[in-house]
């Protein structure tokens, strides 16, 4: 996959996971139907983000020292 692809896709996800955190703030703390999945697919959201982040990184060129 090239790099330029995972960039793309790890700023989409990033973006979703903001949206969601802000989505959820915006509920407050009182628990709410809307609650649980919108936790569950944040919790979902942030999984695939990190894991994209890990694959951009491991596809970065290490400098040579």
């Amino acid at each position: 996959m090239p790099i330029r692809y995972l960039a793309i896709e790890l700023y989409r996800l990033t973006q979703k996971v903001e949206e969601l955190e802000r989505r959820l703030a915006a509920l407050g703390s009182a628990p709410t139907p809307e609650r649980g999945p919108l936790e569950i697919e944040l919790m979902q959201a942030r999984k695939e983000r990190d894991h994209l982040r890990s694959v951009l990184e491991a596809k970065k060129d290490k400098p040579i020292v």
